[in-house]
């Protein structure tokens, strides 16, 4: 069963379970307020009041499959969490590992390796939505009132089953990924890093979870990171 730490303030918890070497799969660090949050391809993941900022440690084995493949997993127990927490219509995944609620950005993870550990980190926009300069936000709050203490076992419950899910049967849950995300055909504009961008359409996921992508030119290209936007 999952261990839930709560603090009020910190700079990251990713940053925090990181560094810490007492730091034990299973065990979650949350902080009701995140000073230095970070997201993805190093941008700042603004943290306000009433929002969940969460961290958790996988421990890797020599008999998992890759650790990058550990994005699906994420993102697959945060949408389940978030329907858990509040039922809602128009709840979708977003290749890696966002969640959106309607065309806006609801949650996103940040996976962070070191030797053989993980540190996975969450961030959900439970009460309130940052304004971003390029990119819609959702908050959970215009469907439900939902806490971070609320929150926060749903997901650490919810990671669990897919932690193991990933280590049992990554095959399965690949497909449970698949039929919350964005339809196969869904255009896709790719940013593989500031110099390339891509577009095609979604041509569904790789065993490891991979992106497949059909480039305009009928090319098949498989991406493996990356940043994503539909349309």
């Amino acid at each position: 069963m999952s261990k839930l730490r709560f603090v009020e303030r910190t700079g990251s918890t990713n940053s925090d379970l990181l560094a810490s070497a007492e730091a034990v799969e299973g065990g979650w660090l949350v902080a009701r307020h995140q000073d230095d949050g970070r997201g993805r391809q190093g941008r700042t993941w603004l943290s306000p009041e009433g929002n969940f900022h969460g961290s958790t440690v996988v421990d890797l084995r020599p008999t998992d499959p890759p650790a990058a493949s550990l994005a699906s997993a994420a993102g697959l127990a945060l949408i389940r969490a978030v329907e858990a927490a509040a039922p809602a219509t128009g709840l979708m995944l977003k290749w890696p590992n966002d969640v959106l609620l309607g065309p806006g950005k609801l949650g996103g993870i940040l996976l962070e390796r070191s030797g053989d550990r993980v540190v996975a980190g969450f961030g959900v926009n439970l009460a309130s939505a940052p304004s971003l300069p390029d990119r819609p936000t959702a908050a959970l709050s215009s469907v439900a009132l939902v806490s971070p203490e609320a929150f926060a076992p749903l997901l650490a419950a919810a990671f669990d089953r897919e932690l193991e899910r990933w280590r049992s049967d990554l095959a399965s849950l690949v497909g449970l990924w698949l039929e919350s995300a964005h339809p196969v055909g869904t255009p896709l504009r790719v940013h593989a890093s500031a110099e390339e961008t891509v577009t095609g359409t979604f041509a569904g996921l790789e065993p490891d979870g991979a992106l497949r992508l059909r480039l305009d030119s009928g090319e098949l290209r498989v991406i493996r990171a990356a940043d994503v936007t539909l349309g």
